[in-house]
């Protein structure tokens, strides 16, 4: 199974796997799985951190290749495809980090691993 992981969903992973469910947590430690994680989520990270909306997550912005990359998880480049996507979704959702993850969903079928049932009313497959 694909599992693209929402930024909330990596930082509990990472730094908390005990916030996860256990349904969530089991899928994400499955070696058969293949876990992504969204470059929109570095982005995310980083900005946060940075402004301090993130307490506890210094290491992951500050060396976000290289633990992610420690987790076995693997790295999704944002495209031409998925930034236009993103940008023409017909909702009014102004988050721009999660227009980007709902659009690589829909384009790489992948399933979002996310507790946001808002995510459930834009065609995504939502793992939680």
């Amino acid at each position: 199974m694909n599992l693209l992981l929402d930024t909330h969903a990596l930082i509990w992973a990472a730094n908390e796997p005990e916030k996860l469910p256990n349904t969530v947590r089991a899928a994400v430690e499955d070696p058969d799985n293949r876990i992504w994680i969204s470059a929109v989520s570095a982005i995310e990270v980083a900005i946060k951190f940075r402004i301090g909306k993130l307490e506890g997550a210094d290491e992951l912005a500050e060396r976000f290749e290289k633990v992610i990359a420690g987790f076995g998880f693997e790295q999704l480049p944002i495209s031409v495809a998925h930034a236009s996507l993103a940008g023409l979704l017909s909702f009014e959702h102004r988050d721009p980090f999660d227009r980007i993850l709902i659009a690589q969903s829909q384009i790489e079928q992948y399933s979002l691993v996310s507790n946001e049932k808002l995510f459930d009313q834009f065609g995504v497959i939502r793992f939680w």
